[in-house]
């Protein structure tokens, strides 16, 4: 019997709609009925041999949990006919209600976990965690909404799995070898990551949003220009990385979009109205590709009194040494638009970005030193020294880029003062498979009145050396500081303009941070996944009020 291949996803909700994203097995019409009445139908549409429907469910009333199940030409495919969990309850669509309450989970780098039962060298997923936890108290605490900050899948760190798999396709000793390297192979990452039951049903009852980060194409993305310019000489970069965008519009993207976005999107219309939709995507991704400022990524949501505006770090680029910027201007100038438009319709601003703002001390001032030796300014031989270092370190985040720096921080403070001051500004990030906080301090009194904190937390399913685990401790420690301004004097670079210290952390294992506003007040708290006899749970570690 013909069903669903991947999903259901339950991606965009508001009051009185939803999105949810679903792959069938083949071309037909997706249908979503929920009890009571609401729901709405979409034909597929097909990209490179796959079906895939994104249904507008309307109808909803607010503050309501509705049980739903997704139909194929007829036929109920969701809930699954032979149910691998079937202690779980039925997948619901949450809708916020009038009340100011609002729960953000969030977490990044996400390993797929292995097929249950077998062993896991990294030890307990956090989404199991948390579906477990849901499932056993439907009508009890369930974030809002859930935001994946980064490396949902990685396309260059293949399972043993899908390396087997991926050999029975091509030669292996052949680039990229047991990296992935098309569409299709994007597909089975996917595929490993999302059927993993416990999650499959978490993201079907639980809202998403999420954002790209290097691993969902390859480590290091959009490093540097002469990064880029090697990759481009290689023979099967083009193909990776256009079928990297591809897949991510399709899989995550589309569904980060509120229904009015999606109306409006010409390409969405575009892959709906025509037989097949490959031709017409992989046009948008090779534009992309080439130019930074011809897509636009990142987007905002606003969760009751919550903004958030989620920001591409990855894609949104300027390489050009001497011009390097994390986001380009238009970009820049649309996440200041968003960050100060209408501040007061909110009470917490939430500035997600795959990358930390604030780093340790010392990692912040080698990036930095890093990036004017790469501009050329201590010679040639420094600048090629810089670029290897850049690359072989990964140096390059926030600090990298210290222009972007300091306007971020411009920005942050800008929103944070006057009469319309949100109570927190909260940049959420992850990448460096640990969590922590850190807190800015602007220099002369010139404070924000909103309470900032970096909020980082990482990994949801992931490892992290011993020997990084002991370096990321000792680059908070005052020794590390002082050996970070070494760096800063010979590269001869001023004072960031924020100052800021850790107030949380650093903590390591497989971790999801939950953050709890209600009213002008704010909660954080941080859970790890630990191992319960044969299940897994999550337990809170830290718990800290972030309001003023």
């Amino acid at each position: 019997m013909a069903g669903l291949r991947l999903g259901p996803l339950l991606r965009y909700v508001d009051g009185s709609s939803a999105t949810v994203w679903v792959e069938s097995e083949h071309p037909g019409t997706v249908e979503v009925r929920c009890e009571g009445g609401p729901g709405g139908k979409a034909g597929t549409f097909r990209i490179a041999g796959h079906d895939y429907a994104l249904v507008q469910v309307t109808g909803l009333t607010p503050g309501t949990a509705t049980p739903y199940e997704v139909f194929l030409d007829g036929t109920r495919v969701w809930p699954l006919p032979q149910d691998p969990f079937p202690s779980f309850p039925p997948s619901v669509i949450a809708t916020p209600g009038p009340g100011d309450r609002t729960r953000v989970a969030f977490g990044s780098c996400r390993w797929a976990s292995p097929p249950t039962g077998e062993p896991d060298p990294v030890g307990p997923d956090a989404l199991d965690a948390l579906a477990k936890r849901i499932a056993a108290d439907p009508s009890g605490e369930r974030p809002d909404v859930l935001l994946l900050l980064g490396d949902q899948v990685y396309a260059d760190e293949t399972s043993d799995a899908t390396q087997e798999w991926l050999a029975g396709r091509r030669d292996l000793k052949e680039p990229p070898g047991i990296q992935v390297a098309d569409y299709e192979e994007y597909t089975h990452l996917y595929y490993e990551s999302w059927l993993d039951p416990q999650v499959r049903w978490l993201l079907s009852t639980v809202p998403t949003c999420m954002i790209f980060d290097d691993h969902d194409v390859i480590d290091d993305w959009n490093t540097s220009a002469s990064w880029v310019e090697d990759m481009r000489a290689t023979s099967w970069w083009r193909e990776r990385v256009l079928s990297g965008l591809m897949s991510y519009w399709v899989h995550q993207h589309l569904g980060n979009l509120s229904p009015a976005d999606l109306e409006a999107d010409p390409l969405y219309a575009a892959v709906r109205e025509r037989p097949d939709g490959t031709g017409a995507l992989r046009a948008f991704a090779s534009e992309a590709e080439a130019d930074a400022t011809a897509v636009r990524w990142s987007y905002r949501r606003d969760f009751g009194r919550v903004r958030m505006v989620m920001v591409d770090s990855r894609a949104a680029r300027v390489l050009e040494e001497g011009r390097r910027a994390m986001l380009d201007p238009d970009e820049a100038a649309w996440l200041r638009e968003q960050a100060l438009d209408g501040r007061d319709t909110y009470d917490h601003l939430l500035i997600g970005t795959s990358l930390p703002w604030l780093l340790p001390h010392l990692v912040h001032d080698a990036e930095a030193w890093c990036s004017a030796l790469c501009r050329g300014d201590k010679g040639p031989r420094w600048a090629r020294f810089g670029e290897k270092l850049r690359r072989a370190a990964d140096l390059e985040h926030w600090s990298a880029f210290p222009e972007s720096f300091d306007e971020l921080a411009g920005l942050i403070a800008e929103a944070g003062s006057g009469a319309e001051a949100p109570a927190t500004v909260c940049v959420l990030s992850g990448d460096v498979h640990h969590a922590y906080v850190a807190e800015p301090r602007w220099p002369g009194g010139t404070a924000p009145d909103a309470r900032v904190v970096q909020l980082t937390c990482s990994p949801v399913h992931n490892s992290i050396p011993q020997s990084m685990r002991l370096g990321f401790r000792f680059g908070w420690s005052t020794v590390a500081r002082g050996l970070g301004r070494v760096f800063a004097w010979h590269g001869g670079l001023g004072r960031p303009a924020v100052g800021w210290r850790k107030t949380g952390g650093p903590w390591f294992g497989n971790q999801l941070m939950t953050l709890t506003a209600h009213g002008r007040s704010a909660v954080l708290r941080l859970e790890h996944a630990q191992r319960e006899g044969t299940g897994v749970r999550l337990r809170t570690v830290a718990e800290t009020r972030l309001s003023r």
